[in-house]
């Protein structure tokens, strides 16, 4: 059975030189069947929880030693948690198909630099792992903040069932209009497909904490970010969020 799901035309997907605010605030979402994905692309997201006492470590093992895995497959971006969660790193890594990643993998166990150099290394600070494969929605894209040196903040919403035929459009309008000239930059909008289902992250960009505060403080005193909020909170089941800084080696910083 072909699934729903909400997409956008060429036009309005940024192909035609759209700004990303005109891309975010004034795409128009359809219902149509077919595909939830129209090409194999998907981001894999991992979360590594480190022991407090070697978090430290950690980040200067990664840092002198990371250059060895993007040598096999390509890093969106490498972050540090810094509220929401402690002594945590998330990243996240982009595929062009399951088999490729699969190889990729293949590939990295027969690697001895990576294995004994880093591995061998990291593996024993951490206590536990984790790891999401997700799309970008197809109204969304990965965009690069304006600048470097900001904070990043990833928040996670679960759905409730039925997918984005049920509250695909709602969600839409509420990113959109955190969207914006003035509230937020969204570096990408992403649904589960393994781990938790119904489950959407949306990546977004502040040049500072204390900027971040100030634009919520002010969206959410917009009667266009209240009326959309309100329409897609009916489909939403909880919500978390993570504020955190890029590391060093992170391609988006």
């Amino acid at each position: 059975m072909a699934k729903l799901f909400i997409t956008a035309n060429p036009k309005q997907s940024g192909l035609s030189g759209e700004t990303p605010s005109t891309l975010f605030f004034h795409s128009r979402a359809s219902i149509s069947t077919g595909p939830q994905q129209q090409h194999g692309t998907f981001y894999e997201f991992r979360t590594y929880y480190i022991h407090p006492h070697l978090n430290a470590a950690f980040h200067k093992l990664t840092s002198e030693k990371v250059h060895l895995r993007t040598a096999h497959s390509e890093l969106v971006g490498y972050w540090s948690v810094e509220y929401g969660g402690l002594n945590q790193v998330f990243h996240i890594w982009k595929y062009d198909s399951y088999a490729q990643r699969a190889a990729v993998r293949a590939a990295l166990a027969q690697d001895p630099n990576w294995m004994e150099q880093y591995i061998s290394k990291a593996m024993p600070m951490l206590s536990s792992q984790d790891n999401e494969v997700t799309y970008l929605v197809p109204w969304s894209k990965i965009q690069k903040p304006p600048k470097e040196g900001g904070v990043y903040e990833l928040v996670s919403f679960q759905m409730k069932p039925g997918g984005p035929a049920v509250w695909g459009e709602s969600f839409q309008g509420a990113v959109c209009t955190h969207a914006a000239p003035g509230y937020a930059l969204p570096v990408g909008v992403f649904h589960s497909e393994f781990g938790l289902l119904n489950r959407v992250h949306v990546l977004w960009w502040y040049e500072s904490a204390d900027q971040r505060a100030a634009v919520r403080h002010k969206a959410h005193s917009d009667p266009r970010v209240v009326s959309a909020v309100r329409q897609s909170v009916a489909y939403l089941e909880s919500q978390k969020n993570k504020l955190m800084f890029p590391c060093s080696y992170s391609p988006l910083k």
